[in-house]
């Protein structure tokens, strides 16, 4: 038998092996390094995290609510719950009020009568309440289960204020507290003018400087809106400059010469200092007053000539 020899063929090459690949360094983030630096874990933080995504989604719900009026109609639910219970507005108790009339706060505050005591808006009856001259400041409160208390603080009158043909009570500031007529008006100074109640104030600065005259004055006028002019009880009118300053140092100096010569219930009409230069009495015309008081009133004219020519 012949053999027959069977050729393998070579074998392929080998194929050269892989290097391995070569680790990718993960870098941190900035972000993920601003929390690492935090003084917090990360477990805390994600709790806050968490915390303030809700707290949010709660207040855009809110927001929602209260711009569909579902809020506002929850609130009249509870109010109204609240009245059937009883708890309404049924009595005001006023506390404060000596010269206000009772009436008028009666008026404003049981407005919000038979409304439960949950629907009153306190400080809507309050802004009510100090629209009243005669209230200087006002707290109002609930006392359940029916009542508000109202507490007041009254201004205190100070002048009687007179323009345009009316008669106005006033404080200390010029504000108005209520009219009054000539039969019911109380013994107080008498301001004459337009904004004369304004100047009340100024004027009651003005006579600090001669508190001796402060009980000797009926009234004053606001002149044209810059000066002032006095009437006495006794019937002069003394007519001041302009300024305050100069306004002062003249009535300081009236008050000097009056306490020194008596001026003052002696028959002279006017002292007129509105020139500080210059100091003019006009007297009575004969006729116009008794005789033995024309004399009086001449007397003093020379006393205040005499003291005059002194100092000069």
């Amino acid at each position: 038998m012949s053999k027959t020899q069977i050729k393998r063929g070579k074998a392929p090459p080998r194929r050269p092996a892989r290097a391995p690949k070569k680790r990718r360094k993960v870098q941190a983030s900035r972000l993920n390094a601003i929390i690492n630096a935090l003084p917090i874990s990360p477990q805390r933080l994600q709790k806050v995290a968490n915390w303030t995504i809700g707290l949010s989604l709660c207040a855009v719900v809110a927001i929602g609510a209260h711009a569909t009026g579902v809020t506002a109609k929850i609130h009249e639910e509870y109010a109204q719950a609240v009245g059937r219970a009883g708890f309404q507005v049924k009595k005001v108790e006023v506390v404060g009020a000596d010269r206000i009339d009772r009436l008028k706060v009666y008026d404003i505050a049981l407005a919000q009568k038979d409304r439960s005591m949950a629907a009153v808006d306190l400080e809507d009856v309050r802004g009510d309440l100090m629209r009243y001259g005669w209230i200087k400041d006002a707290r109002v409160s609930r006392r359940l289960p029916d009542t508000l208390v109202v507490d007041i603080v009254e201004r205190t009158p100070a002048a009687i204020w007179q323009h345009n043909n009316r008669l106005s009570l006033i404080d200390e500031k010029g504000v108005v507290l209520e009219p009054v007529t000539v039969a019911t008006m109380p013994d107080l100074p008498l301001v004459i003018g337009p904004k004369a109640n304004q100047r009340s104030q100024d004027l009651d600065r003005l006579l600090t400087e001669a508190s001796s005259l402060k009980e000797l004055l009926a009234g004053a006028t606001w002149v044209g809106n810059r000066r002032w002019d006095l009437r006495f009880r006794s019937g002069e009118t003394l007519s001041l400059p302009e300024g305050e300053a100069e306004a002062k140092a003249a009535l300081a100096k009236f008050a000097h010469m009056d306490g020194a010569n008596r001026l003052l219930g002696r028959g002279i009409l006017r002292f007129d200092m509105r020139d500080p230069a210059r100091f003019v009495l006009r007297l009575p015309h004969e006729g116009q007053v008794a005789p033995a008081k024309l004399d009086d009133a001449r007397a003093a004219v020379d006393a205040v000539a005499e003291a005059s020519a002194e100092k000069g």
